[in-house]
């Protein structure tokens, strides 16, 4: 009996915490957050977000400052994003570590409070149908929230809302667990106990974001050259029901290389709803006397939480006369990625979009291009038809070009000035484009530069071996300025070409000739092609 309880004594000594219930603490409401969104990592560059269903993602970092007794205790992170990834989250500053993530599975809901309180006393308050004055009395809850509530009263045990009179009920407490906001929680040891400010960083499912660029022509086109200002508005998408006030606001372009489901994994706590039925009047072994009842009404349309709010322009974009006024977003390098960090503070919204401007260039060097595809499957004289060329909105994406910026994938409008204000000429779409680039956007057909090419012989030139096949390019220019045409004369390595006077180059996986055709004339080009000398022999 002895050597027991010293065994008790010196296992209490050794695990102070283990033996008594962890204390519960709140963590205080955050002092600084910040919100890095990655967008939808499967959405192409032509795709809309998806404003019901985002599917892109946010890193999420909250400072938070906790007191901690002595010993083991729960710190409760109240107010997470209901998308959070628990298994992601890290919380650094405290002495202790973490020992144990947990994550609330049920919000605060009629539903959960009634089954909370199974067993326990409540208080119902009834209208008497005659006079109209309330009664109160205590009840015990004797069934859970998954089909008809059952009170225990002095009178018995009887059916809430079965009795065609107003009745409500309330609780003195709220269930252990249970709350109004998704609640992250770990556990924790603190040898001395202390205040500490506190880092909780997770990932979270159900964002998006994407950029959407104006250019606007402040030159007419003369020449080869024109000039154009370029805004550019980041469009941030959220979700959850949960905002984001006061937050550093920053977004990653690029896309990443993602191997967990992150829906999936995200698990949001649900709130159910108490759904209540009623036994009919009567005798169970004759039926009821009454007639039956109506149908249920058809439930009542969405909280308006639940809905996509209005577009918040930050910057007071309405107002401002000039884009030049415009709050613009930083650009750093993260890695092979680029990161576009908001200079202000701005609250992203529950069920909301965000606008910032995060590109703004008021001086950008740019050019038409005309492109038309030239390959020999086409015989002239069978086929004597001008093609509208293809017109491209090119520049290059460098300083001296009034750029050098990195251009993550979004939406273009074109606008040109006329007597009438800026009309909308094209709408395209761009690619992410690193610094350096080429930048190369279709744009439209040209109805002033038409062309017609074709081999000049009847016999194809893939049966023709290592003999020549002649090629002829016509191309018609109606403008009032001469214009740069570039050709795409097939696949690289897919022909051996001649061309005179001039060499040709590879762009875009295509070998080319770029050629210039003056202001209201017509250009036309002789040139020859035949199958590359590794084909001579399988083919000819």
């Amino acid at each position: 009996m002895r050597l027991t309880l010293l065994l008790s004594i010196a296992l209490g000594l050794a695990m102070p915490g283990s033996l008594l219930a962890r204390t519960v603490v709140d963590a205080s409401e955050p002092s600084n957050l910040a919100v890095s969104v990655y967008r939808d990592p499967y959405r192409a560059s032509d795709e809309e977000m998806d404003p019901n269903w985002p599917r892109g993602f946010a890193m999420i970092s909250e400072t938070r400052t906790v007191t901690l007794p002595r010993g083991e205790s729960t710190i409760r992170f109240d107010g997470v994003a209901e998308g959070m990834v628990a298994v992601s989250a890290i919380v650094s500053g405290l002495p202790g570590g973490t020992i144990e993530k947990n994550r609330n599975a049920e919000l605060l809901s009629p539903a959960a409070l009634v089954n909370g309180a199974l067993g326990n006393r409540v208080r119902i308050t009834r209208a008497n149908p005659a006079t109209g004055e309330e009664q109160s009395q205590d009840a015990i809850v004797r069934t859970r929230a998954d089909g008809g509530l059952v009170l225990q009263t002095d009178a018995g045990y009887e059916a809430v809302r079965c009795a065609g009179v107003p009745e409500r009920l309330s609780f003195n407490t709220i269930p252990d667990g249970l709350s109004a906001k998704p609640v992250f929680s770990i556990d924790t040891y603190d040898q001395s106990g202390g205040t500490y400010d506190i880092t909780l960083t997770y990932l979270s499912w159900g964002f998006d974001w994407q950029a959407n660029y104006v250019a606007t022509l402040t030159d007419k086109p003369a020449g080869n050259g024109f000039g154009l200002s370029l805004l550019s508005w980041l469009t941030v998408l959220n979700d959850n029901a949960q905002s984001f006030d006061n937050a550093e606001l920053l977004v990653i372009a690029g896309t990443l290389n993602i191997e967990s489901d992150f829906e999936e994994l995200a698990d949001p706590p649900v709130a159910n709803p108490l759904r209540l039925t009623c036994y009919p009047i009567g005798s169970t072994a004759t039926g009821s006397m009454l007639p039956p009842p109506p149908p249920p009404p058809p439930p009542p349309p969405a909280a308006p939480v639940a809905m996509m709010q209005s577009i918040t322009v930050t910057g007071s974009r309405l107002k401002r006369e000039s884009a030049a006024d415009v709050m613009e977003a930083t650009e750093e390098n993260l890695g092979d990625l680029k990161l576009y960090r908001v200079p202000e503070r701005v609250t992203v919204s529950a069920k909301g979009l965000k606008q910032v401007a995060f590109v703004n260039r008021t001086a950008v060097e740019a050019q038409f291009l005309y492109v038309t595809r030239c390959e020999p499957w086409t015989w002239l004289e069978q086929r004597d038809v001008f093609r509208a060329s293809e017109i491209y909105l090119v520049t290059k994406n460098e300083e001296e070009r009034g750029l050098g910026v990195a251009l993550p994938q979004g939406a273009m409008a074109v606008f040109e000035p006329s007597s009438f204000g800026p009309q909308l000429v094209a709408e395209t779409d761009l690619r992410d484009y690193a610094s350096g680039q080429d930048i190369e956007l279709t744009i439209a057909e040209s109805a002033q530069v038409q062309a017609q090419c074709g081999r000049t012989i009847e016999r194809d030139p893939q049966v023709a071996g290592k003999k020549w096949t002649r090629m002829q390019l016509t191309v018609t220019n109606a403008n009032t300025h001469p214009i740069n045409s570039r050709v795409l004369l097939g696949e690289s390595g897919e022909w051996d070409i001649r061309f005179p006077r001039q060499r040709t180059q590879i762009k875009n996986g295509y070998e080319v000739v770029e050629i210039s055709v003056p202001a209201n004339e017509t250009r036309t080009i002789n040139w020859r092609i035949r199958l590359p000398k590794e084909r001579w022999k399988t083919d000819s």
